[in-house]
C-alpha cells in the first residue's frame, strides 16, 4: 500500500469515527464559534506555561543567597513545579467534566498568578507554596490544550500543536531573558523579576474569558476511555513525553547555573539560555510538520534527540569560544522533541476523547518521571563538587527517549474501549 492511499484510509477511518462520534452526542460538535479568538487565546495560554518554570533558574542563585538556602533546598526548588506537573495533571479531566475544560482553563490561569506572586513575595515559605501552585497549574493547563485542539482543530492538529508549542517556547525565552535584567532595572530585587509574570497570566485570562461563553463541541472527558495503562504505545508515548522533559526542565533548572559554573555571569547564562529557547520558536513549528508528511515519526525523533544531545554536550564540555552556536543547536532539538511529543499525543489517538486520556497519561506519568532529572543533576553535583559527570545524566535520558521514541513513532493508533459515560 502506497503512502497516499495508506493516508487516505487512515483519513476515512477518522471520518467514520467522528460520523460515530456525532451520532453518540447527537451533533454536539459544532464548528467553533470565532476560531481566530480561540486560536489567540490558546496562544496567550501556551505563552504562560513556562515563564514560571524558566525565571528561576538565571535567579537561583540570587534566590538561595538572600533566603539562606541549601543546595538541597535549591535543587527541591528546581525539581517540585516538575514535580507537580506530573502529580496534578490526573486533575484536569476530573475538573474538566465537572466545570468544562474552557472554565477550568481560565480559573487555573489565575491560580497561575496567584502562584506566581506568592513565590516572589513571601520569603521561603512563599517560594515552595507559590512554586507548588505554579507547577500544579502549568500541569493541569498542559493537559486540557492538546484534547482542545483535536477537537476545534481536528483538520489542522499537527499544525496547531506546532503553533502552540511556539508559542509556549516564546513564553520560556522571555522569562530567561528578561527576568535577571527586570530585577536589576528594580534594584536588584528577585522578587519583581519573579513576580512580574504573573502580569501576562492575567493578561491571558482576560482574552480567554471569552470561551467560557462560547459553544464548543463536547468535552472529551464525557467519555470513558479504557485499555490505555494495558496498551504498550501509550507507555511508549508516555515515556518518550518524560525522559525528553527530563532534559528540558534540566535545561530549564540548571544550564544557567552550568554556564555560570564554567565562568559566565548571571545575566550571560540568562541569554544563552534565552537564546536556547528562542530557537526553539523555529523547530517547534517544523518538526511536527515535517514529521508528518513521511510515513511515520521515528526518522524524525531520532534526528531532534541527536540534535539536542548534541547541544546538551557542547554545553557541558566544549570551549566557551562556540558556545552560541552550541546553545543553537541545543535549542533546535528540544523544540522538535518536545513538539513531537505533543504531536504523538494527538497522532496516536483516534479522537479528543481518546487523545485528552492519553494525554492525562502522558503527561501525569511523563512529568513525574520528568521531575527525577533535575533532582538527579543536583545530587550529582552536590556529590562531585561539579558538572563534568552530569553528561552521563544527559546519556541515560537521551537514550532512552531515543528508543520509547521509535516505538511511539511508528503510524498506528493506541488500542483502547470508548464508552459514554
Amino acid at each position: 500500500m502506497n503512502l497516499e492511499t495508506r493516508r487516505t484510509n487512515e483519513l476515512e477511518e477518522l471520518l467514520i469515527d467522528a460520523e460515530a462520534d456525532d451520532d453518540q452526542v447527537q451533533h454536539s460538535h459544532p464548528v467553533v464559534q470565532r476560531p481566530w479568538l480561540l486560536l489567540l487565546g490558546l496562544i496567550l495560554v501556551a505563552l504562560n506555561l513556562r515563564p514560571a518554570l524558566s525565571s528561576m533558574a538565571p535567579l537561583l542563585s540570587d534566590v538561595s543567597a538572600s533566603l539562606g538556602l541549601s543546595a538541597a533546598k535549591a535543587g527541591l526548588l528546581t525539581t517540585l513545579p516538575v514535580l507537580c506537573l506530573g502529580l496534578f495533571a490526573p486533575l484536569a479531566p476530573i475538573l474538566a467534566r465537572r466545570f468544562g475544560a474552557e472554565r477550568v482553563v481560565l480559573g487555573i490561569l489565575l491560580m497561575l498568578a496567584t502562584g506566581i506572586v506568592l513565590r516572589s513575595s513571601f520569603g521561603e515559605t512563599g517560594l515552595f507554596i507559590g512554586s507548588l501552585i505554579a507547577g500544579a497549574s502549568i500541569g493541569i493547563i498542559g493537559v486540557l490544550l492538546p484534547g482542545i485542539v483535536k477537537r476545534d482543530f481536528a483538520r489542522q492538529a499537527g499544525a496547531m500543536t506546532g503553533v502552540y508549542t511556539m508559542a509556549l517556547c516564546l513564553g520560556a525565552a522571555l522569562a530567561a531573558g528578561a527576568t535577571v535584567p527586570l530585577s536589576h532595572y528594580f534594584g536588584d530585587r528577585w522578587s519583581i523579576g519573579l513576580g512580574f509574570w504573573m502580569v501576562p497570566a492575567v493578561v491571558a485570562a482576560l482574552f480567554w474569558l471569552p470561551q467560557t461563553g462560547q459553544k464548543h463541541g463536547a468535552h472529551q472527558a464525557a467519555y470513558r476511555v479504557r485499555g490505555l495503562l494495558a496498551d504498550p504505545l501509550a507507555w511508549q508515548v508516555t515515556l518518550y513525553m518524560g525522559l525528553q522533559s527530563s532534559l528540558a526542565y534540566i535545561v530549564f533548572g540548571w544550564l544557567p547555573s552550568i554556564l555560570i559554573g564554567r565562568g559566565l555571569s548571571a545575566t550571560e547564562a540568562g541569554l544563552v539560555l534565552s537564546g536556547s529557547v528562542l530557537v526553539q520558536l523555529a523547530s517547534s513549528l517544523a518538526a511536527p510538520w515535517l514529521a508528518t508528511r513521511g510515513k511515520d515519526q521515528r526518522l524524525a525523533i531520532v534526528v531532534v534527540m541527536l540534535l539536542t544531545l548534541g547541544g546538551l554536550f557542547g554545553c557541558l564540555y566544549a570551549p566557551l569560544d562556540g558556545l552560541w552556536g552550541w546553545a543553537i543547536l541545543l535549542g533546535l532539538g528540544q523544540g522538535g522533541t518536545f513538539s513531537l511529543a505533543l504531536t504523538l499525543i494527538v497522532l496516536r489517538s483516534r479522537d479528543a476523547h481518546v487523545a485528552a486520556n492519553l494525554s492525562g497519561m502522558a503527561q501525569g506519568i511523563g512529568y513525574t518521571l520528568a521531575s527525577l532529572g533535575p533532582l538527579a543533576v543536583g545530587l550529582v553535583h552536590d556529590w562531585t563538587g561539579g558538572w563534568t559527570a552530569v553528561g552521563w545524566i544527559f546519556a541515560v535520558l537521551g537514550l532512552g527517549a531515543t528508543i520509547a521514541g521509535l516505538g511511539a513513532g511508528r503510524a498506528r493508533y493506541v488500542q483502547v474501549s470508548t464508552e459514554a459515560r
